[in-house]
């Protein structure tokens, strides 16, 4: 899977969270988050689960992977 930065970032600012509330709910390190946000990085499979889990959405939602 492949995180789509603008995806990750859309859902986090509507749910008004910011990077250090992201970070601590998936034990991924801001910095790096802010740079998955920006196209900078990219995220394992297992990381792309935890953002979408902490942002309430699938993982479908945040990647380039196609909806079933």
């Amino acid at each position: 899977m492949r995180p789509h930065p603008s995806a990750i970032r859309y859902r986090r600012e509507a749910l008004k969270m910011s990077l250090r509330t992201l970070s601590a709910k998936t034990g991924i390190h801001r910095g790096h988050l802010s740079r998955a946000e920006r196209g900078l990085a990219g995220l394992g499979d297992d990381n792309i689960r935890k953002v979408a889990e902490a942002l309430g959405v699938t993982p479908a939602d945040i990647t380039h992977e196609e909806k079933s």
